[in-house]
């Protein structure tokens, strides 16, 4: 009886042995997503073909994750981090919370999409513009700067969503590019001048409606509606500011791996494989009119290309999103 026991224990062992690795490769990795679901589910999809291994996507916000993540510490399920913007990314990586990525998917990607650390990377990017209405502003009364918005001619004129995270971005660009006593103004402006409506899309339904002149968006919401219906922007035009403004601005989507991921090979294969061809393409082929920002990758062609939208210098690794949350909150904007 002990011998059958015995011989029972080691077949447990042995099978335990052998169906450790293989459970691990079925559960494969866990993304935190903070992307658009219908890219990130490209992305997911094209990955799992090509490797074979099981991505599981979780979605919600950037700041919701990102805050997230900083509460689970090294508890934390996630093997990966998704975000729309930067931000997110720099509060994550400022708590210690990534694994640096690897030096072959950072090769991918140009140095100016991806943070000085190497602790993320650059996945996709979306530029700031101005969405006008095409019969209330015609070419030569657009605002030449993001700055010219604090213009008490600009009272009542012009709208965001300044509780969501890409206009949030946008100011984390203000403040590292103007310093905080400039964004403070700007801000007590932009509270006296500016009508506040609930995400991008909603801003430009309402230049599109005639409610309000212009609005500061990013770019592909009204790429992506006019690939639809154009019903929600055919009366809007895009203004991008050039010449290294503030609102010129190009915004990084991250993507990083938990220090704490029990998948640290497969973590990293996902990344690779997002910055590499295969995630890129996604990008110039799908439906996201996101930027792809890989070596050598191509973008969707019917977007203006980054290389003309003389984006300001920016360094993703120092957005901070919680100086912006604080300075918005003083001028009374969230």
């Amino acid at each position: 009886m002990k011998i059958a026991l015995s011989t029972l224990a080691g077949a447990a062992l042995a099978l335990g042995l052998i169906a450790g690795p293989a459970m691990a490769e079925e559960q494969g990795i866990i993304v935190y997503n903070a992307q658009h679901e219908s890219l990130a589910k490209e992305w997911a999809a094209g990955f799992t073909k090509e490797t074979g291994i099981k991505v599981t996507l979780r979605n919600g916000g950037d700041s919701d994750f990102s805050n997230q993540i900083v509460a689970e510490g090294a508890a934390s399920p996630a093997d990966v981090f998704l975000t729309e913007n930067s931000p997110a990314m720099a509060m994550v990586e400022a708590a210690g919370l990534f694994a640096p990525v690897d030096a072959d998917t950072l090769a991918q990607v140009p140095q100016e999409y991806q943070p000085s650390s190497g602790k993320w990377v650059g996945v996709a990017a979306r530029s700031t513009v101005f969405a006008y209405n095409k019969d209330k502003l015609k070419e030569d009364q657009l605002p030449k700067s993001l700055v010219d918005l604090a213009d008490p001619s600009w009272k009542g004129r012009w709208a965001a969503s300044p509780s969501g995270a890409d206009f949030q971005a946008i100011v984390s660009a203000l403040l590292q590019l103007k310093g905080e006593a400039a964004t403070a103004d700007w801000l007590k402006a932009m509270k006296e001048n500016f009508t506040a409506y609930k995400g991008n899309s909603t801003v430009m339904k309402a230049v599109n409606a005639g409610e309000i002149d212009g609005g500061v968006i990013y770019h592909y919401y009204w790429f992506g509606d006019q690939a639809k219906t154009g019903e929600n922007s055919k009366n809007v035009g895009l203004h991008y500011f050039k010449n290294q403004d503030p609102g010129a601005f190009v915004s990084v989507s991250g993507g990083g791996v938990l220090a704490s991921s029990k998948h640290q090979k497969e973590a990293q294969a996902f990344l690779k494989w997002v910055t590499g061809k295969g995630g890129q393409d996604v990008l110039k082929n799908g439906t996201s009119y996101e930027y792809a920002i890989g070596k050598g990758a191509e973008s969707n062609p019917k977007l203006v290309p980054l290389t003309d939208l003389q984006a300001p210098k920016v360094d993703p690794a120092t957005l901070n999103s919680k100086k912006v949350i604080d300075l918005m909150t003083q001028a009374g904007l969230l």
